[in-house]
């Protein structure tokens, strides 16, 4: 496969963005865990630029955000690496390739991505003493990030949509 100028460029700039859009929730005292806002470039990367992009930006993501502003907490880069890797993956290969309803592929890209978690978890689980077990540690994270994703399936759509016009008009 070759990587064109602009596919670099967009994977860049979502990657950027998913390191700057969580400082400034929390700039706001708006929750990561809650609205999820690393997640919303990693989907926007994959809709729009790809699986390739997608993906690179979903696992790069959490690491490089944990380097520059010490968040995600380090027990976290793992675990979101792999969903978001399966975000970004998953929404550019069923809407990018697959040519799904963008709302059915924002949903099972989401189920994806929370199948990942769980199975990282699980993984993680093998080697470290976890308080809790799997089952309430992704009951959790899904309880928990429903507004974030409630807002990733109103606000995602309408700009891909956008996007997608505005490049190929």
């Amino acid at each position: 496969m070759q990587f064109s100028t602009k596919l670099i460029t967009r994977t860049a700039l979502f990657l950027a963005l998913a390191v700057l859009l969580p400082i400034g929730f929390h700039q706001f005292g708006m929750a990561g865990r809650i609205f999820l806002p690393m997640h919303i470039p990693v989907l926007l990367a994959g809709f729009i630029a790809g699986p390739v992009s997608g993906a690179a930006v979903g696992v790069l993501a959490p690491g490089l955000s944990f380097m520059v502003t010490g968040m995600p907490p380090a027990y976290a880069v793992f675990l979101m690496s792999i969903e978001l890797l399966a975000y970004g993956l998953t929404a550019g290969l069923l809407y990018g390739r697959w040519r799904l309803n963008i709302y059915l592929a924002l949903v099972l890209s989401l189920l994806f991505g929370r199948t990942g978690f769980s199975l990282a978890l699980l993984l993680m689980g093998q080697f470290v003493d976890l308080p809790y077990g799997v089952k309430e540690y992704f009951a959790a994270a899904v309880v928990t990030g429903l507004p974030g994703m409630a807002i990733q399936l109103v606000i995602i759509p309408p700009i891909v949509i956008s996007v997608r016009r505005w490049m190929n008009p």
